[in-house]
């Protein structure tokens, strides 16, 4: 599970659950919601869900509806504590906190106390049939509800520079996006929207002048100077009618029937374009710009999904607002900036990651009243990302098992491998009394394949060889078995029985025989 995919999935089945129903119960009676038709009377707990159920269903219609939200951010924060839950998963993920599962006749008394609430909060679940509860999902404001969680907003993610760029990108601020000719001035006119004189200059190559452009185009009707907040600005002939309808501009004469036909929803279009040529924006920008009110029009097109709002901007104090295109946009190059930003570390620091990373020296040694079974729960733990290494028996018993559990016993080993738990495969021989081994958990053979090296190894060849695949072809039998049922020397049989083991072709239900000398 994903840490960040977590609040997500646990708001979206809160709304229907009997934990939610309790809470929501519970904030309309401090609300005074639920008043009681006798106050010196206790009101049945049967009575008090019904009319809880009542009220909810007609506030599940208001996403917004405090009692609502309340009622959620309890059972986020109170009751299922998402931010530690966060802390645990993305510890479990990088592996600062291990995981060990343990088996008890009897619950503890933390596992008691959760089977206790687990039962008295979940006892009235299938009251309700599953048509009515879906028919009762929440629509929720995901927005109030961030905003009420207190959840860290973007600016802390967002670089500064990557914003810097997208949006001299947006505005043709950039030497690539800057007109060379009057068709390019115009056509930034027709992305960008209105532009003082000035504004227009810093959007034209260097060499060219802005106002020469201008005062052609104003001739030839393709631009058209108008009055905007007390203020002389250039807009698009085409955008005429947008500027007349929404803002009240009075456009010049002359111009063709098609640019004055009246638009729809003109403050909106206005303010999607503002949105779409800018980044991160707060509200008080396109007032001042415009002279007008635009946050009806800003909640039009958040609500239709085009725009989102929060805190975007670093080193800003209020809530922004941003196209939707625009922030993905900001977000891949600050990804990208990030990632140029990042160093590859000398190797005494990567010596020193790989040996966290693999849990060297993070446990202490038991201690003698450790539990039965904590040695090989422990050893379990480790041996799941070992899997398929191959190190001699030596190496595997006096260097790596004893440092990431910080004490070690060959019996657990055994355990393992006795149990059917763990088994060891030859990844090769080291000259003739002594090869490497690989562990695996015997569910994950199959998956895990055998080690990589042994690819590259040959299949001895040689008639002992021949009669003990064909022996233990037909099931596993003991060494004295195989000594009195094939009819060669014990010293022939027990080099074969070794060359065959270190090539990967049979192994042993225990790990004691790569610890006897050969």
């Amino acid at each position: 599970l994903d840490p960040d995919d977590v609040e997500p999935l646990v708001t979206e089945e809160l709304g229907g659950s009997a934990v939610f129903a309790a809470r929501f119960r519970e904030c309309a009676a401090r609300a005074l919601l639920l008043p009681r038709r006798r106050p010196d009377r206790r009101q049945p707990l049967w009575q008090q869900r019904q009319r809880a159920s009542q009220l909810l269903e007609v506030a599940s219609r208001y996403p917004s509806f405090p009692i609502v939200l309340e009622a959620l951010r309890e059972c986020l924060q109170d009751v299922f504590d998402l931010p530690a839950l966060d802390r645990l998963l993305r510890g479990i993920h990088s592996r600062e906190i291990s995981l060990v599962e343990v088996e008890t006749q009897t619950a503890s008394p933390f596992a008691s106390s959760l089977l206790f609430d687990y039962v008295a909060t979940y006892m009235y679940e299938g009251d309700t049939p599953n048509a009515e509860r879906r028919a009762t999902a929440l629509s929720l404001d995901r927005e109030l509800l961030r905003e009420l969680l207190g959840q860290d907003e973007l600016r802390e993610l967002i670089d500064a520079d990557a914003l810097a760029e997208v949006e001299a990108s947006l505005q043709h601020l950039t030497e690539q996006g800057q007109a060379t000719d009057r068709d390019g001035l115009q056509q930034v006119l027709r992305r960008v929207g209105d532009l003082t004189a000035d504004e227009a200059e810093a959007r034209v190559g260097e060499g060219y002048s802005a106002s020469s452009m201008l005062e052609n185009l104003v001739g030839e009707r393709r631009v058209v100077r108008v009055r905007i907040n007390g203020e002389d600005r250039y807009i698009a002939a085409e955008d005429a009618g947008l500027y007349r309808d929404a803002l009240g501009v009075s456009p010049p004469g002359g111009l063709p029937a098609d640019f004055l036909e009246e638009r729809e929803d003109p403050m909106v279009n206005l303010m999607a374009r503002y949105a779409r040529t800018r980044g991160p924006f707060p509200t008080s920008w396109p007032r001042e710009r415009y002279g007008v009110d635009p946050t009806p029009a800003l909640k039009e097109l958040e609500a239709g999904g085009g725009l989102v709002r929060g805190e975007i901007r670093p080193g800003g104090t209020e809530r922004e607002w941003c196209d939707a295109e625009v922030l993905r946009r900001i977000r891949r190059a600050s990804l990208a900036h990030l990632r140029q930003e990042v160093e590859p570390a000398d190797g005494a620091a990567y010596a020193r990651f790989l040996a966290s990373w693999q849990g060297i020296d993070r446990h202490r040694p038991l201690r003698r009243d450790a539990r039965p079974g904590a040695g090989t729960d422990r050893l379990r733990e480790i041996l799941v990302p070992l899997q398929g290494v191959a190190l001699t028996q030596s190496v595997w018993e006096n260097d790596v098992l004893p440092r990431r559990l910080g004490s070690y016993s060959p019996t657990w080993l055994d355990e393992l491998c006795t149990s059917g738990e763990v088994v060891w495969i030859g990844a090769g021989a080291i000259g003739r009394t002594d090869g490497r081994v690989a562990l695996y958990f015997r569910e994950d053979v199959r998956l895990a394949g055998p080690p990589p090296s042994n690819a590259k190894l040959t299949a001895p060849e040689g008639e002992v060889h021949d009669a003990i695949r064909e022996r233990l072809a037909a099931g596993p039998a003991f060494w004295l078995d195989l000594a009195y049922e094939l009819d060669h020397p014990a010293e022939e049989l027990h080099s074969a029985l070794w060359d065959l083991a270190f090539v990967g072709e049979i192994t042993n239900d225990s790990f004691a025989p790569l610890r006897a000398p050969r």
